[in-house]
């Protein structure tokens, strides 16, 4: 996973720690640092057909127990917090009990316990990769708030 903000992604310290990934993760980067993400309703907006686009979701965070693991393999997520705060819980795939995967939604359930969280607040990204299972959406200090944020779907396979 990689954790940052907006106001200092930098593509030459992407491209020395992961090589050609990284081009499309920076490519997320800029397009969300070059737009009003705000302004973005909800929904898939198309930036590169399948192999780079961005979803626009708006939620309220939860506990962590009202929420759930998952991880991806077809696609890298990189998370972009437009308002609001919300906890996002981690821990390595192979750390968690794994349901069968759903190729159809890239989407890998997973069950256990994190490993660590970060606080994300507007303008920070955090990327994750195949084996990093993430539990979205979970309240900071318990306490539900509104989240509106943009996950940009950067293909890998």
């Amino acid at each position: 996973m990689i954790f940052g903000t907006l106001r200092n992604h930098d593509t030459e310290s992407l491209q020395q720690a992961f090589g050609p990934v990284s081009a499309g993760v920076q490519e997320a980067l800029d397009w969300a640092a070059g737009h009003d993400l705000a302004a973005l309703p909800c929904g898939q907006h198309a930036i590169d057909g399948d192999r780079l686009f961005v979803n626009v979701v708006e939620y309220e965070t939860k506990q962590p127990e009202e929420r759930f693991w998952e991880a991806h393999k077809a696609y890298l997520d990189v998370h972009v917090t437009i308002s609001g705060r919300e906890q996002i819980d981690m821990n390595f795939l192979g750390n968690l009990a794994c349901g069968v995967y759903q190729p159809e939604g890239d989407f890998q359930p997973a069950d256990g316990g994190k490993n660590a969280s970060v606080m994300m607040q507007p303008g920070d990204f955090l990327v994750c990769f195949p084996q990093d299972a993430h539990r979205t959406a979970v309240a900071c200090g318990g306490k539900p708030e509104t989240v509106k944020k943009a996950i940009f779907k950067v293909r890998i396979d």
